[in-house]
């Protein structure tokens, strides 16, 4: 898949993706599937980053009420992974653990398991001793939790790139190592300039550069502000298997799951990143906060070795929700980006719901919470 093209070419599509992590890997396998040619176009290899370091968590439970008709829709799609891109990536649902320290962080659990029901989702609100009964391996530190059984886990190093190898397949141009330096708009067509001055034209663009993406946005007007955040997971050596629902506790500090190899893959806090935003590292104080958090959910990790720490980059917005739709100055031009570290599960439906519009002029989802529109002043938003 790798190619940069022949310097000072032009390249035409019907659409073009910038970005190759889940997202626009599944933009281009829908667009083809709809019968579009696509040039998909990804600075590093596809599925490098963000979308192949997370933590592999796919989960519908504690997200934002905005984004649960989209996850929702993405909890139908992995389930039919195979049938899409020729793999199940691992996925198992193993359910997902809400976890509770304090009694306010009760009352948000409970909130939230009486918000989603309105959304066809049933969380079971487990008190502590139901807890405790049904999950003995868990700390006192515990206060109670809720329970998602549809939720679950998969290998996101697999996983992302094929959803790009299923687009290639489908008949998707993947250009890996181009640099993408400037974006253009002229009598409807979008032009996108790589560093080397290829040019990749069309009429269609979807812009899902990550962390980056704010400011592609802005090429055309519509510039968000992103953070830059870089997550930071952990995973030990093999042991007996014990904890089947992935673990997620309020605060964000702990995150956790356990593969059938008998790995534990955690994470919590954040890592250090470079001033270009392309690299990350761990840092150990926050590593081992983690593990202190670990240990007080879970106590039988206690005296279990990390083999293995790593950090990937991704982008947050000012509400901790993503966007994703239209653009609000330019038609054809969608965006899919921002996704605060959680965008593995939602990824293969965002793709699906910016090709609905881009060939349909509608969505069967509604996603009309996330739009790019709450973060632009009157100024920004056109006429579209």
């Amino acid at each position: 898949m790798r190619g940069a093209g022949v310097p000072g070419r032009l390249n035409r599509a019907d659409a073009l993706v910038l970005g190759g992590g889940i997202v626009g890997a599944s933009v281009a396998l829908h667009l083809r599937q709809r019968g579009l040619s696509v040039v998909l176009v990804e600075r590093d290899r596809v599925g490098q980053r963000a979308s192949g370091v997370n933590f592999g968590g796919v989960r519908q439970q504690g997200r934002a009420l905005a984004e649960l008709p989209l996850s929702r829709r993405a909890r139908r799609i992995w389930s039919d992974l195979p049938r899409l891109i020729g793999i199940d990536g691992e996925f198992v649902a193993t359910g997902h653990l809400r976890l509770a320290r304090s009694e306010a962080d009760m009352a948000i659990i409970e909130q939230h398991c009486r918000a989603a029901a309105d959304y066809g989702l049933h969380f079971d609100f487990l008190g502590r001793n139901a807890l405790m009964a049904r999950f003995p391996w868990l700390g006192g530190i515990v206060h109670g939790g809720s329970f998602a059984a549809e939720d679950g886990q998969a290998n996101p190093r697999l996983v992302s790139p094929a959803f790009a190898e299923a687009a290639r397949r489908a008949g998707a141009e993947i250009r890996e190592g181009v640099q993408i330096v400037a974006g253009t708009i002229d009598s409807g067509a979008f032009r996108l300039v790589a560093r080397d001055g290829t040019e990749h034209v069309a009429q269609r663009l979807f812009n899902c550069a990550g962390a980056w993406a704010g400011e592609v946005a802005g090429w055309f007007g519509e510039r968000v502000a992103i953070e830059p955040e870089a997550p930071q997971v952990m995973v030990t050596e093999p042991i007996a298997q014990r904890i089947d629902p992935v673990l997620g506790v309020i605060g964000r500090d702990l995150y956790l799951r356990q593969i059938s190899r008998g790995n534990v893959i955690f994470g919590g806090g954040k890592g250090a990143i470079s001033d270009d935003w392309l690299r990350s590292r761990p840092i150990p104080d926050v590593a081992r906060a983690a593990c202190r958090t670990a240990v007080a959910v879970v106590p039988h990790l206690k005296n279990v070795a990390i083999i293995r720490i790593w950090t990937g980059v991704d982008g947050y917005t000012a509400d901790g929700s993503p966007v994703v739709g239209p653009s609000r100055r330019h038609a054809g031009l969608f965006h899919a980006f921002g996704f605060c570290g959680h965008g593995f599960q939602l990824g293969p439906a965002a793709g699906a719901a910016l090709v609905d519009l881009a060939v349909d002029g509608c969505c069967e989802t509604d996603i009309s919470g996330l739009g790019i529109e709450r973060f632009l002043d009157k100024s920004q938003r056109g006429n579209t």
